[in-house]
């Protein structure tokens, strides 16, 4: 029994010598989050090969020839005219007077304030509201 007894607490003893460990550390791979900032472009690179998502900005930077151009300026000078004449034909020579206008869907209110006249203009499809202040 003794012989087994020292054999057994001999075991116990040597057993810790057997065993290895070592600490366990995480190191992450995005340098956003304290990788290595050498990753960064292989990281992008695997992001725009998977991205399906194509930018569509909807705007066309090709040059305009001279005709449309000239149709576009012709255009706005007769919409000037046309709301110079409308505007001449609500208000007169006096300019802008105190009162409720309304244009199509928008709704002009006009009213004096001790900083000067204040136009309230409401667009009664989308709800959005402007407020301009002419000082006197």
């Amino acid at each position: 029994m003794k012989k087994s007894n020292l054999i057994i607490v001999l075991l116990l003893l040597s057993f810790p010598c057997l065993l290895f460990s070592q600490n366990l550390v995480y190191k992450p791979m995005n340098p956003f989050f304290g990788g290595d900032t050498f990753n960064y472009q292989q990281l992008l690179a695997e992001a725009n090969a998977q991205n399906d998502f194509k930018e569509d900005t909807g705007f066309d930077f090709g040059q305009t020839t001279d005709l449309e151009n000239f149709t576009e300026s012709l255009n706005r000078q007769l919409l000037n005219s046309l709301s110079q004449d409308l505007f001449q034909q609500q208000f007169g020579d006096q300019g802008l007077g105190v009162g409720t206008f309304v244009f199509g869907s928008l709704v002009v209110d006009i009213s004096p304030t001790t900083g000067g006249l204040l136009i309230n203009i409401l667009d009664t499809k989308t709800g959005e509201q402007t407020q301009i202040t002419i000082p006197n």
